[in-house]
């Protein structure tokens, strides 16, 4: 498509988005979680959802633990259990890497895990603001712990690998099926009737060859 040109903002937060394909100073707006359908209709809008993405805990590519339980994950983030040998692995500490609750990879993991709302983290967890800076302290720390999603896990190389939960392991399958529950969605919000230009994207994501790129990031 060598005529289409794609300009991506920066600097908006999601309802901010949302209010500027209203307006009609943006032709698309991303967000993955927190859409109200009814209200993004009352708006003259369209939520498409296109993707999704398992949301995991990961680890550094020399830990050999492959899964983890709830309740271990929470034995983990409050330090009551703060080595990898605990859990059937190489004896050495574990270094836990989170995110800022308010962060959507944390909203769905606390809204999955009981224990974990509420808990307080021992000392040695390290928060990470930023989804990037998430993934390279994973990859480059040893005997990292951290929250994540699959397209890091994709990206990384084979640098961070990916946990089971309560031994469901995080792949397509079980994303698409419903198995893994800790997800979370790509949405595109647009215009009920969008410019040709983007409903012409909005067709090709939606083709076998858009959901090759979706799949080879990690989504389903």
């Amino acid at each position: 498509y060598p005529a289409a040109a794609i300009d991506f903002a920066t600097g908006l937060g999601s309802s901010a988005r949302i209010q500027a394909v209203q307006d009609g100073t943006i032709d698309i707006a991303m967000a993955s979680h927190g859409v109200d359908s009814a209200d993004i209709a009352r708006r003259g809008l369209v939520a498409h959802e296109v993707a999704r993405t398992a949301v995991i805990f990961a680890v550094n590519q020399f830990v050999d633990v492959t899964g983890l339980l709830r309740e271990q994950v929470c034995d983990i983030y409050s330090g009551r259990k703060p080595a990898w040998q605990l859990f059937g692995g190489t004896p050495g500490a574990i270094v836990p890497f989170m995110r800022p609750a308010e962060e959507v990879d944390a909203e769905v993991a606390l809204a999955a895990i009981e224990c974990l709302r509420g808990l307080e983290y021992g000392s040695y967890v390290t928060v990470r603001e930023r989804a990037d800076e998430m993934a390279e302290s994973i990859a480059s720390t040893a005997g990292a712990l951290g929250l994540t999603s699959m397209t890091y896990v994709q990206q990384s190389g084979g640098r961070i690998h990916a946990l089971a939960l309560d031994s469901v392991a995080p792949t397509s399958e079980n994303v698409a099926s419903g198995a893994y529950t800790l997800t979370r969605r790509a949405i595109l919000v647009t215009k009920a009737t969008p410019p040709a230009a983007v409903d012409s994207l909005l067709t090709f994501i939606r083709s076998k060859a858009g959901a090759g790129i979706v799949a080879a990031n990690g989504g389903v």
